[in-house]
């Protein structure tokens, strides 16, 4: 079991850390918008045959988009996880509907999330609330994917945190559900190799997919932490950008992604990179077969720098 100050990793070379970048970068996910046009021809350009492609739920959103969009992806060969949103379902027939929809399309995996509403349209305030249902279950989700917060939630303590995840897994367990973990972007890989750590310390073995901002402005990554609540990481970020000209810039996941090369993740549980698309579906899918090809070059400050990609 690891010690809660243990942050393992390994020693690499050169060659070494290209290998493992690339393993990491071959297996990610990625997440699209159900207004991303052109969006399955897109995947196909820059994703392999049957890759996991999540349809997020964002405010604005109707789950008849988001179902349509993932029955297109399952027609066109992907893997499609779509986001249930439960904040924003009407009530028990609505999700008995979307699930048994999502059904239809061959979905076996699903992320639960809360949503971004302060006050739910309907009954379900949280994930738990939806999983207590046993319509996952019923409906043939086989695998189901939860939130974890390596910086924290903005408006839930750590404890109540904690305590949430721990509930969703065991009651994921109890249904025959495979559960594991999606965690939000963060900007700096201590944050996140540290809260691996720290669950793993607490019993917590389901299988983690990071989370991390594919290629975008920097300006629009901080306005998108700012809304997710997103901590210290920031400041890896946004640090010492001042100026409007800078903050132009386009920056992507390449520090983190090295950092997190060297790490002993196989040992943390970890099963793979999640990328979030904030700067749009293409760009972060030609990032993103330019660097699972290899198209990249190690960096003099520990990051590596993508054929066409940032700076």
């Amino acid at each position: 079991m690891w010690k809660a100050a243990e942050l393992p990793s390994v020693s690499l070379d050169g060659s070494d850390q290209r290998k493992r970048i690339v393993e990491l970068l071959s297996t990610a996910s990625l997440e699209l918008s159900t207004a991303d046009h052109g969006a399955i021809d897109t995947s196909r350009a820059f994703l392999p045959p049957r890759s996991e492609v999540y349809i997020n739920f964002v405010p604005g959103d109707s789950y008849d988009d988001v179902i349509s969009k993932t029955a297109q992806l399952s027609r066109a060969g992907f893997r499609p996880v779509p986001h249930i949103a439960v904040r924003h379902l009407t009530g028990f027939t609505q999700l008995h509907d979307v699930l048994a929809r999502a059904r239809d399309a061959g979905v076996k995996r699903a992320l639960l999330i809360a949503g971004d509403l302060d006050r739910p349209v309907g009954p379900f305030h949280s994930s738990l609330e939806v999983i207590e249902t046993g319509l996952l279950a019923k409906h043939d989700i086989q695998t189901v994917g939860i939130a974890g917060y390596p910086e924290g939630h903005p408006k839930i303590g750590a404890a109540a945190l904690d305590a949430a995840l721990d509930a969703k897994l065991r009651r994921l367990h109890r249904d025959g559900i495979a559960p594991y973990i999606v965690t939000q972007f963060c900007f700096d890989a201590a944050p996140i190799l540290g809260w691996l750590v720290r669950i793993r310390a607490a019993g917590i073995d389901a299988p983690v997919r990071i989370g991390l901002a594919g290629p975008a402005s920097i300006a629009t990554l901080a306005k998108f932490a700012v809304r997710c609540g997103i901590g210290n990481s920031i400041l890896a970020l946004v640090g010492g950008q001042t100026s409007v000209a800078r903050l132009l810039v386009e920056s992507g996941p390449e520090m983190v992604i090295s950092a997190l090369a060297a790490s002993d993740l196989a040992g943390l549980g970890v099963e793979g990179l999640h990328l979030f698309t904030f700067g749009g579906l293409v760009r972060t899918g030609k990032w993103l077969r330019a660097a699972a090809e290899g198209g990249f070059a190690l960096a003099a400050n520990g990051g590596f720098r993508v054929k066409g990609g940032t700076p």
